[in-house]
């Protein structure tokens, strides 16, 4: 077991997960876990659905009360992490403090990646990653207010599913040729697109934002790559995001496209550990180097990294899956399908209720599921004990799924 204080920089999903995980496992010592925002340590997938609505409070977000963490010993210090001495194990707040740790964990997450277009710094021009941000579109948006949204990935789709059933006239701009190209098979992006279309999206595709048009004051509209001008009151951003690997950069830790771990998450430094959003890790699942960006991977490491602190370390081998409410579809995918040669329908389409197979050299390597709980879950079963079925019995209806489980 870890000898010493554990710091967590960062009180996400992942951050959260390992306070939690490690008094669980019976590590008795100091927990600091470092939340640079003003508020307790929240979930994040409602910002852009649920709690957009209007549905509950802050406090419905909330993993637990302030209590819990005084009833579990977890110091939740209300800083910003800016340096870490790793020499004498230490780390330095904002505020001038000091932290000492027997074992550091990078929770730090990932940012908005932000338009470099003029104008984008406009009042109008909103992004929406933190509680903070869902609560200032909450406030705003009304009936009637024509918004832009720009990236139709997951992020962006869900915004623009929620502005429209409140009376928002919504348009989505897109450079890809067609929705969550990026994460997703054309079935599904073609169900989607068609879903938004009908109610009454208009979803722009193969284009991008090249200027935000102001008066002076306010956002009045975008002008297009293709010469077109559409007017707005208000700019939803939605293009991706970046890790946050500066603070491991500028100790000395190898990053790339993430901070750089093996397959127990650990650094090149013995004593610091990086889990979630900002880790690049070493897959033995899928072989070479995977970052992903979701609350099972955040919470899988975290409960990999409290089990290695407390004397159980095990490779990191969790088996990804994803989920996006759209409007009144749910979209559910187990796996990863990059490189997928193949790709296999299952349910009925026309109805909104299907699932793709995705193969690569006739093995499943994935699932994506809309309105179809029971394949994604028999496909989180089969993947993670390495399982297939073959691209025929995925095809055929009459094949009994649970039999290849058995």
């Amino acid at each position: 077991m870890t000898a010493g204080p554990v710091v967590i920089i960062g009180a996400g999903h992942a951050g959260f997960q390992l306070a939690t995980s490690l008094r669980q496992h019976g590590f008795s010592e100091r927990i600091a876990l470092v939340n640079d925002e003003g508020h307790l340590p929240y979930q994040r997938p409602p910002l852009s659905k649920a709690y957009l609505k209007g549905t509950g409070g802050p406090d419905s977000l909330m993993f637990r009360p302030e209590k819990f963490y005084h009833d579990q010993k977890v110091d939740l210090i209300s800083d910003r992490a800016v340096s870490i001495d790793r020499a004498a194990r230490k780390v330095m707040l904002a505020s001038g403090a000091w932290l000492d740790y027997g074992h550091l964990v990078l929770a730090t997450g990932a940012r908005n990646r932000l338009l470099d277009i003029p104008n984008a710094n406009l009042d109008g021009v909103r992004y929406l990653r933190t509680l903070d941000e869902s609560q200032s579109l909450r406030d705003h948006i009304a009936p009637g207010q024509r918004v832009v949204v720009v990236g139709a990935g997951f992020i962006g789709l869900e915004f623009a599913a929620t502005a429209r059933a409140k009376g928002l006239e919504v348009d989505v701009i897109e450079l890809a040729t067609r929705v969550m190209a990026r994460a997703v098979t054309a079935e599904i992006s073609e169900h989607f697109q068609a879903r938004h279309t009908a109610a009454g999206i208009r979803i722009h595709l193969g284009v991008q934002v090249t200027s935000i048009e102001s008066d002076g004051r306010k956002v009045t509209g975008v002008s297009l790559s293709d010469g077109r001008h559409i007017n707005a009151d208000l700019i939803v951003v939605g293009v991706g995001v970046l890790p946050n690997v500066e603070l491991a950069a500028e100790a000395g830790l190898p990053v790339a496209a993430g901070i750089i771990v093996d397959e127990h998450l650990l650094t090149a430094d013995p004593n610091i550990s990086a889990v979630g959003d900002c880790a690049l890790y070493a897959s033995p699942r899928f072989g070479g180097s995977l970052r992903l960006e979701s609350v099972q991977n955040a919470t899988d490491h975290a409960r990999c990294v409290a089990a290695r602190l407390t004397g159980d370390p095990k490779p990191y081998d969790g088996l990804p899956w994803f989920w996006s409410d759209q409007g009144p579809d749910k979209l559910q995918m187990v796996g990863l399908t990059t490189g997928y040669d193949r790709v296999v329908v299952r349910g009925d389409r026309a109805a909104g209720a299907f699932s793709a197979f995705c193969y690569k050299a006739g093995q499943l390597v994935g699932i994506e599921s809309v309105n179809r709980a029971g394949d994604h879950m028999f496909g989180r079963r089969l993947l993670a004990a390495h399982g297939s079925i073959t691209p025929e019995q995925a095809g055929d209806t009459g094949f009994d799924l649970k039999s290849a489980l058995t």
